[in-house]
């Protein structure tokens, strides 16, 4: 089974991603077991260090395995490096861990470990999760991914960029080199996010690779129970966010309301109906999050809401989608992920100089760095 319409991931239920409260074993099982509409399920083995999947194995035991796509996700090495904060475990492309005559031994057996965590014998999609510079470009790495398709650990592959948004330049040149080994690709995409991801889509299209798109519930304000004053947990990964992040979305909702109830559709499956519209997008997966206060929406109700998603066809018109996405539009709201062209150094895991390739890259797809991925600084901002 490829990707379907609607799928969850391991990171929603508060228990591996610092999002709301978390769940206790029963409701994270039943929210992450397939089935009752959603039948796609995505995990990565660094979320928990290997902690996900295994919750993910329990919800998928007992569940026929031709009845759910499994999508899995390696990149991040917890076996041999250390944990470096906030910043997490370092990519097993980090030379300090490994050379590239290692990458495809550490991609089988991270394959390995995380099918075994989850109790089964193949991913249908395999993505490298959070990819350095590294990971884009090496032949060592995508060497190691057809390697473990053609031995049957999965039977499809991907690529995942994070976990900030960014790295559009990164991906589409990766789509365009790896065009015969990738299938899928997972982005942030949202009414209230079209920036940068809209910019890769085309080429998504071009090379043939469905896209999957997370964050689609933009932070939780298209569950429609997070509003000015809301207290987050001192944990919460929403706490990175602007401060006015709430107030500036709850104005940004107020405009797209008006859209969902003519079509008599809730505030998340507007947003995921406008991503389904975008080219080469075949897969939404908002995080599903248990809020805390007496306001909060249970999860299982959002899931629910999720899972009635594959009954709504595509009610919206190419002017709503259009309208829809002025209403949001972020263009240049923050400093982007991967190749930039005012970045300058040596290469971070997240950062590093927009080289004359990527520079072609760009060129080819229409794309000027300086213009369209940068941060634009609001008129007024460093007025005295």
């Amino acid at each position: 089974m490829d990707p379907t319409r609607t799928a969850i991931g391991t990171w929603s239920g508060g228990r591996f991603m610092h999002f709301g409260e978390p769940l206790d074993d029963e409701r994270l099982t039943a929210l992450l077991r397939p089935g009752d509409g959603i039948d796609t399920v995505i995990t990565a083995d660094a979320y928990g260090a290997g902690e996900a999947d295994r919750a993910l194995g329990n919800a998928l035991s007992g569940v026929p395995r031709d009845s759910y796509c499994l999508v899995g996700a390696v990149g991040h090495d917890f076996y041999a490096g250390a944990r470096d904060g906030a910043k997490g475990f370092p990519r097993f492309t980090d030379p300090a861990l490994r050379g590239e005559s290692e990458y495809g031994a550490y991609i089988r057996m991270a394959a390995e470990r995380s099918l075994e965590r989850c109790g089964v014998d193949r991913f249908d999609v395999l993505m490298l999760h959070n990819p350095d510079r590294t990971g884009y470009r090496s032949e060592a790495v995508w060497e190691g991914m057809r390697s473990v398709r053609e031995d049957g650990l999965t039977r499809k592959l991907g690529v995942a960029p994070g976990p900030a948004n960014g790295f559009t330049i990164d991906l589409i040149g990766c789509l365009e080199r790896y065009a015969e080994e990738i299938d899928w690709a997972m982005i942030i995409l949202s009414p209230m996010e079209p920036w940068p991801g809209e910019l890769v889509l085309d080429a998504a299209e071009t090379a043939g690779a469905g896209v999957i798109t997370r964050v689609v519930d933009y932070g939780g304000l298209f569950h429609d129970d997070v509003r000015p004053g809301h207290a987050f947990p001192e944990r919460d990964h929403r706490r990175f966010r602007p401060g006015d992040w709430i107030e500036a979305g709850g104005a940004k909702l107020a405009a797209m309301r008006p859209y969902a109830e003519r079509h008599g559709i809730t505030m998340l499956q507007l947003a995921c109906l406008w991503n389904l519209a975008q080219p080469a997008v075949r897969c939404v997966t908002p995080t599903l999050i248990q809020e805390s206060g007496s306001g909060a929406r249970p999860v299982e109700d959002k899931r629910a809401e999720l899972a009635a998603l594959g009954a709504l066809g595509a009610p919206l018109s190419a002017q709503e989608i259009e309208e829809l996405r002025r209403i949001g539009d972020n263009t240049g709201s923050m400093a982007l992920k991967g190749g930039s062209d005012s970045y300058r150094g040596e290469p971070r895991a997240d950062a590093w100089e927009l080289d004359e390739e990527l520079a072609a890259v760009a060129a080819r797809w229409r794309i000027d760095p300086r213009h369209d991925l940068e941060e634009r600084v609001p008129v007024g901002a460093n007025d005295d």
